[in-house]
C-alpha cells in the first residue's frame, strides 16, 4: 500500500473517528452510523476511502457487513515516518 494513501486517509477528522469506533471492535456498517451520527452515504464514502488505503477490511455475513481494523498496514507509514525522522540529525 502506498504510503500517501494511508496518510491522506488519516487526514480526514471523520475516517480517524471511525478507525477510533472500529478499534473496539467488529461492527455492522448501520450500527457504525448510529455510532457515529453519520448518514448512511457518508458512511460509504469514508469506509470505500478506508479500504483503498487497506486501514480497514469487511466481512459479509447473512445481510450485514462487518468491518474490522486492519492496522498492520500502518508499518509501513510508521516506517517511513522514523526514515524520515533518522534523516534529520
Amino acid at each position: 500500500m502506498a504510503v500517501h494513501e494511508i496518510l491522506a486517509a488519516l487526514a480526514d477528522e471523520n475516517r480517524r473517528k471511525i478507525l477510533q469506533k472500529l478499534k473496539e471492535g467488529k461492527i455492522n456498517s448501520g450500527d457504525l452510523a448510529n455510532s457515529l451520527n453519520m448518514t448512511p452515504q457518508a458512511l460509504s464514502y469514508h469506509l470505500s476511502k478506508l479500504k483503498k488505503a487497506d486501514l480497514i477490511y469487511e466481512t459479509k455475513f447473512k445481510n450485514f457487513i462487518y468491518y474490522e481494523l486492519n492496522l498492520s498496514v500502518l508499518d509501513e507509514a510508521v516506517m517511513w515516518i522514523n526514515e524520515l525522522q533518522g534523516g534529520q540529525k
